[in-house]
């Protein structure tokens, strides 16, 4: 049985309150609106990304030879990154956007990528790499991308978990009762915060770390020997 955009709007004007549930009926206007605001809602999880519980693993991007830059649409965010040579899989390393912008570096090194930020564009993502790669190589991205918008006849069970079409009436709801001024009321607000509670539990960002010693006496990889060897490095090292 299909569940449509048009009945999680229907649920969520009775739930708000401010429509009354057998005394009132949907109008056409309300059910326009509803639409607007769940459009807008599920829009706002582009930076409210900790309450999207979908990861998604995608492989069409390859990088391109020489170039930092790489714009990736409609990515919200990136929890790994990975390039393949052949059937081998590389990580590259995240590095924070000051830390990648700011540090000294020898720029227009064509070799493997390395190490990249994420920054947030118009309609999606750009990663950029470093070094830039030596040739197209196959990219790996695991993370979450944008939810896309719906219209009143979509069943939302194409797109969505029951669970969390539940969330979407009550978060619905909630921007309801601010579109029109009035309080939604505290039960379903606290049910509300149980939901997002649990949608964060379920979707945490990943917080582990690497610890790096100052003292160590390990060798450690130079631009100069990218420049040197291109990237591979002999058994001796």
């Amino acid at each position: 049985m299909a569940y449509t955009a048009r009945t999680l709007i229907t649920r969520s004007w009775y739930l708000s309150g401010i429509v009354a549930r057998n005394l009132q009926d949907v109008t056409g206007d309300q059910a326009t609106d509803g639409l607007m605001l769940l459009n807008a809602l599920l829009d706002y999880k582009q930076v409210q990304t900790d309450l999207i519980p979908y990861y998604s693993y995608n492989t069409t991007y390859y990088t391109v030879a020489g170039q930092e830059k790489l714009i990736i649409p409609n990515c919200a965010a990136i929890q790994s990154l990975t390039f393949n040579i052949g059937t081998v899989r590389f990580p590259i390393q995240y590095v924070s956007p000051k830390r990648y912008f700011g540090s000294a570096r020898v720029d227009g090194i064509n070799s493997l990528p390395m190490s990249f930020t994420m920054q947030r564009e118009l309609g999606g993502s750009s990663i950029y790499l470093y070094f830039n790669a030596s040739t197209a190589y196959q990219l790996k991205i695991y993370g979450k991308f944008f939810l896309t918008d719906v219209t009143l006849d979509t069943d939302l069970l194409t797109v969505f978990d029951t669970s969390y079409i539940e969330y979407l009436r009550y978060a619905l709801a909630e921007y309801m009762c601010s579109e029109y001024g009035v309080e939604l009321n505290p039960q379903s607000q606290k049910k509300l915060l149980q939901m997002q509670s649990t949608l964060r539990y379920l979707s945490p960002p990943d917080l582990t770390n690497t610890k790096v010693s100052m003292l160590k006496k390990d060798f450690s990889v130079g631009w100069g020997f990218v420049n040197m060897f291109d990237g591979f490095f002999p058994g001796s090292f």
